[in-house]
């Protein structure tokens, strides 16, 4: 395949067209925003390097001159969609306050792209706009005595809460979607039928849970507190907090 490479490499350090010739008539720019674009309306599904090359007007083998593999291109569009989260100029030196606010910004991010839970990885936390978060959410930890490996544990717990929290409110908003009938005749059916099976007196923690649980979930709330949790956790660890904080 054209412009692939014959041994792993990062996409970063590649120049922005393989080979010689006339002078690139993209950017990596361009093309992130292509792809962006096609699963911000379709999904993840409908990236492809014949989808990407046909919104850019080029053909597909040359579209590989630019990204090698499917995978590069998926880093691409991770890093322009994180280059649009919105870190301030330096912390407020609240170091709990400064991470929750970067999860709820992450999780509104996640939600403007959807298709961004499904192909998280760990590698593209090194994309250029990636390392700069990764900076810019060590030196909101600069008051905790904390190893660097520590906080580092803690930036990926977070992730992990935001990533797979928005993961199950997509699935679920899309289940909701599909449905041949509203989601509020499908929950009264299912209610039902749990109602049912916890009056057979099976299952009296589940009912005791039921009795307790008068109103709808509050997600934003259940998500405020999974992050005063995992917080919690390592401020309690901390071997002491630095100037007060």
């Amino acid at each position: 395949m054209a412009g692939r490479p014959a041994e792993p490499e990062v996409i970063w350090t590649r120049p922005e067209r393989a080979g010689r010739g006339p002078r690139p008539a993209f950017s990596r720019a361009d093309i992130a925003a292509a792809a962006v674009k096609l699963a911000d309306e379709g999904g993840i599904a409908a990236v492809s390097m014949r989808h990407v090359a046909a919104e850019l007007g080029c053909g597909t083998m040359s579209l590989y001159n630019y990204v090698p593999r499917k995978e590069d291109l998926y880093e691409l569009m991770f890093d322009a969609a994180a280059g649009e989260f919105p870190l301030p100029e330096k912390p407020s030196g609240d170091w709990r306050a400064d991470t929750a606010a970067l999860a709820h910004r992450g999780r509104a991010m996640m939600h403007r792209h959807p298709w961004m839970s499904t192909v998280m990885s760990s590698n593209y936390g090194f994309t250029p706009n990636g390392l700069l978060y990764l900076e810019f959410s060590l030196a909101c930890l600069d008051p905790l005595d904390l190893p660097p490996g520590e906080k580092m544990e803690l930036i990926s717990m977070i992730s992990g809460v935001v990533t797979t929290f928005v993961a199950h409110e997509l699935q679920t908003a899309e289940r909701n979607r599909t449905l041949p009938w509203s989601a509020e005749q499908e929950q009264a059916v299912r209610m039902a039928y749990l109602g049912r099976e916890i009056a057979s007196g099976r299952f009296p923690r589940l009912a005791a849970l039921m009795t307790s649980a008068s109103e709808p979930v509050d997600l934003d709330a259940v998500f405020e507190r999974a992050l005063d949790r995992v917080l919690d956790s390592f401020g309690g660890q901390a071997r002491g907090v630095r100037d007060g904080s």
